[in-house]
């Protein structure tokens, strides 16, 4: 199935890069829209339509530009479906973030009942996170780890529960993630 982009997509990709024109890759000078972009090249390639494909662009709009405000705006500029999958990508839309622990614990209490979309955005999320912890590390070694709020044993127990979280999701996806994840709880 070929996926067609609109010039909704295009809009998206506006809106995306202005809503994190500031941010970059933790511990990175790497602007945060390259992982968007990422995350919606892994959707499109894995067969998403056009709505995941926005929702790629805009999963972490509601957790890092502005909580539940931010998907209003999205829902009025792209729609119900595409702020319905937003918001089933988000883990909070509370500013400040709760504790890092049992926010992540209903997250993947909640992915295991998400619908396709969700998991489809979801997965390739992670697949790209983990991809890029993986690759920093290789680089830069374990010092990498301490870009994040929570330790290694805390972000390696995350990601190996997204791959569970993630099974009744996209097998190919899945299968990548859980390859990448492996070799991230080896390092």
């Amino acid at each position: 199935m070929t996926t067609t982009l609109t010039a909704r997509f295009e809009e998206a990709l506006i809106f995306a890069a202005h809503l994190h024109a500031t941010q970059t890759r933790k511990g990175t000078e790497i602007p945060y829209i390259a992982h968007l972009m990422a995350v919606a090249g892994l959707v499109i390639t894995h067969g998403g339509n056009e709505d995941e494909a926005i929702a790629a662009l805009l999963h972490d709009a509601v957790e890092d530009q502005g909580g539940r405000p931010t998907l209003e705006r999205i829902r009025a500029k792209f729609g119900d479906v595409v702020a319905a999958i937003v918001d089933g990508c988000s883990d909070t839309d509370v500013i400040p973030k709760p504790p890092f622990k049992p926010r992540k614990e209903a997250y993947l209490r909640h992915l295991k009942s998400a619908s396709q979309s969700v998991k489809l955005v979801a997965a390739a999320d992670k697949l790209d996170n983990v991809r890029a912890i993986v690759s920093d590390i290789r680089t830069h070694g374990p010092a990498v780890w301490s870009r994040f709020n929570a330790g290694p044993e805390d972000q390696k127990w995350f990601y190996r529960g997204c791959v569970t979280a993630l099974q009744e999701g996209p097998a190919s996806l899945v299968r990548e993630l859980d390859l990448e994840v492996c070799e991230m709880e080896s390092l």
